[in-house]
């Protein structure tokens, strides 16, 4: 009888595990869902270009940094130890960083053998100014391709004028009068690949309405290889 007794039990401890396992781990439906409460929590992202200056007109990074963790958060990227300091970022000097400007954190630039890796954080509406990569420092001119892994991005390069076809996407008047070289856009989300379609060729980018996360990939970066269309922003 006293086998039988600490069988049941057994049995029933058993039971009560399995089922306190399942309540820890919810299944991809919940996840999901989890997910899309969050965002419709947060479901505007609205930042102001007020809050990245201060009254004199200095450019506040720090300021800046918060507005991208929030957005990072409301995407569920992994906020890792040290994240907020490896942000490298610029609003090229023009004043207006909601509306122009990038953020990056680099997470390897190998010159020796000539791979690189990085993600890229755009604000909604944040504009990448156009720019061109060319050879430099003993490295061959920026070969690139874009993941989108949150949010969507407008990823402007060489091609057709589709420009028409996309009323959402304006050029700042700070970026070079409202003036770009390049003029065919790929609508990328979450999941999409792009790439230079030419060496040396002009390109920029432009965040949906939620920012964009994009994770770029590369032969090697050179600081010096980079020239900006507007030649203000050099």
């Amino acid at each position: 009888m006293k086998k039988v007794f600490l069988t049941s039990i057994l049995a029933t401890t058993m039971l009560l595990n399995s089922c306190a396992n399942k309540t820890k781990k919810p299944n991809k439906t919940e996840v999901l869902a989890q997910e899309i409460a969050l965002k419709q929590e947060n479901k505007e992202l609205k930042f102001t270009n007020d809050q990245f200056y201060d009254s004199e007109g200095n450019f506040l990074q720090e300021k800046a940094k918060d507005a991208l963790i929030e957005m990072l958060e409301y995407h569920n990227y992994p906020i890792f130890d040290g994240l907020r300091e490896k942000i490298w970022l610029t609003d090229y000097n023009k004043g207006n960083y909601a509306k122009l400007g990038l953020a990056s954190v680099m997470f390897v630039n190998n010159e020796k053998d000539q791979y690189m890796l990085m993600d890229i954080f755009l604000l909604p509406g944040q504009m990448l100014g156009e720019h061109q990569h060319f050879a430099a420092d003993g490295n061959p001119a920026k070969l690139e391709g874009w993941l989108v892994r949150h949010g969507k991005s407008y990823i402007v390069g060489v091609g057709e004028n589709n420009r028409d076809k996309f009323p959402e996407v304006i050029v700042p008047k700070d970026h070079w009068d409202g003036k770009v070289n390049t003029n065919h856009i790929i609508e990328a989300n979450e999941g999409d690949f792009a790439y230079l379609k030419e060496v040396e060729s002009s390109h920029w980018q432009m965040a949906g309405p939620e920012g964009a996360v994009i994770t770029e990939v590369g032969n090697v970066h050179t600081n010096s290889g980079v020239l900006r269309s507007d030649p203000k922003m050099n």
